[in-house]
């Protein structure tokens, strides 16, 4: 039997009080307020943008309006890329022939006027006190025009390009040069032997600085011109593939219209179409009329222009030479190979030797008989020239120095008339293929008149056509 304390007292027995135990409170159950979530980050515009686009591609109006700005922007971006190009190519083209061959031929002419002033005063200097008005003006014509020449390049180039420090050491040299040939003609009619010497002096300072400068000027101005060439006559492929792009976009939505409305035509759409493909057969047929052009003008005209203005240069410089064979009278010697020459004879030769050359070139560029007819003449005069001049040099050497020197000044049968008909004909020869050059460069730039500004409002057109067209189709449903 299992016994339970207290459970029963026992009899007399008194039951113990137990001290009342206090109520323990009830702990209080504590609340927790649950944390608010974080913010959501905003999202960026062009998400949001594209969730929209995404919704809207889901429906048929929302695919057209796509289709719509698509076919908008791609008309547009095709006619901005032409008219961004051809105004490009039109500049340049136009800068060939208003600016870029004409200062060419500029800085040709200041180097031919340099020699043919050269030349005239030797001629002038032998002839000494009998020096004719025709020989002093010819020479004070050379100087006027190569100074007119200078002035005109000078405004024409940039202050701080190469060709800019040319025109100023020029200009700074040919009155320097100027005063040397005064002081050689004065010394001269005076008798003075000292006038050979300046005038050989001014020669140095000719063939040594103010040719070599010209030159250089020349050369520059060439190069811009090639440079304007380059710019003017690549094809612009960008906007060609933009134009193909386009027109193939409007041939899918045409299509895709046919498909879902059994329509064969969308007037908007063939509008656009219309526009681009006009465009493209612009860019194309007038680009191609004027790089023909263009072409045309430097293989007929720049590089025949510039093998005439080379051997119309060496020419100058040959008669040059001629004349101060006779003013330095064996005084300036040269040595070739061992062998003694007389310095200005030989570089007689060697002009010669290369006008030869440059007549040759002139031959079988020339594409017509008036630009052949002058050149053959040419080489006829030379072949003269070179017999008179081999009698003349025969006769100094022979110690018939006033025979000699009437056989290279002399009114008649003269090594004179050679030059002047060689330099006559070779004048013709470059007035001929300066015809020819503007016509062609002329026709090329035309070819391009109109073209940014019609490709422009063209691409404006078929966008709003291509837009239209894709309206009426979302009108139906309304």
């Amino acid at each position: 039997m299992t016994h339970t304390p207290n459970s029963a007292a026992p009899p007399g027995t008194a039951t113990p009080t137990l001290p009342a135990v206090p109520p323990q409170p009830t702990p209080a159950t504590p609340t927790h307020t649950p944390a608010a979530p974080p913010p959501e980050a905003r999202r960026t515009a062009f998400a949001e943008g594209v969730d929209r686009l995404r919704r809207a591609a889901t429906t048929e109006p929302g695919r057209l309006r796509i289709i719509g700005a698509v076919l908008a922007a791609l008309v547009v971006a095709f006619g901005a890329v032409t008219a961004w190009q051809m105004t490009d190519r039109a500049a340049a083209a136009d800068d060939v022939l208003t600016s870029s061959q004409p200062l060419s031929s500029d800085a040709a002419d200041i180097y031919r006027s340099l020699a043919d002033a050269n030349t005239a005063a030797s001629s002038g200097f032998l002839a000494g006190g009998q020096e004719t008005a025709a020989s002093r003006d010819r020479y004070e014509n050379d100087i006027r025009t190569a100074a007119a020449k200078l002035v005109n390049a000078a405004a024409n180039s940039d202050p701080d390009s190469p060709s800019a420090e040319t025109i100023t050491k020029l200009n700074r040299l040919l009155p320097e040069y100027k005063g040397l040939v005064e002081r050689a003609r004065t010394y001269n009619r005076q008798g003075f032997p000292v006038g050979g010497a300046y005038l050989r002096y001014a020669n140095e300072k000719m063939q040594k600085e103010m040719l070599p400068a010209a030159e250089d000027l020349y050369t520059k101005e060439n190069q811009r011109l090639r440079d304007d060439y380059a710019d003017a006559t690549p094809y612009p492929w960008p906007a060609i593939a933009l134009g193909v792009l386009a027109l193939a976009a409007l041939a899918w939505a045409m299509r895709r219209n046919y498909l879902r409305t059994n329509r064969v035509l969308n007037h908007g759409l063939v509008a656009a179409t219309t526009a681009a493909t006009v465009v493209l057969l612009w860019l194309t047929v007038g680009h191609s009329l004027a790089r023909s052009g263009l072409d045309d003008s430097y293989d007929h005209g720049v590089r025949s222009l510039n093998v005439l203005h080379d051997a119309r240069i060496a020419s100058l410089k040959a008669r040059g030479n001629e004349n101060l064979t006779l003013v330095a009278r064996g005084a300036e010697t040269t040595k070739v190979a061992d062998e003694t020459f007389d310095a200005y004879d030989y570089d007689f030769g060697r002009d010669m030797d290369t006008l030869a050359e440059g007549l040759a070139r002139a031959e079988r560029l020339a594409d017509d008989d008036s630009g052949t007819k002058p050149v053959t003449s040419a080489v006829g005069n030379m072949t003269e020239w070179k017999k008179r001049h081999a009698a003349a040099r025969e006769q100094d050497e022979n110690g018939n120095y006033q025979q000699a020197l009437d056989m290279v000044i002399g009114a008649k049968g003269a090594t004179g008339e050679c030059f002047d008909s060689v330099d006559k004909n070779l004048a013709a020869a470059l007035a001929h293929e300066e015809n020819e050059f503007k016509q062609a460069a002329g026709d090329g730039r035309d070819a391009l008149t109109g073209l940014p500004a019609g490709a422009a409002v063209l691409a404006v057109l078929g966008a709003v056509g291509a837009v239209l067209g894709i309206g009426r189709r979302l009108s139906e449903y309304r």
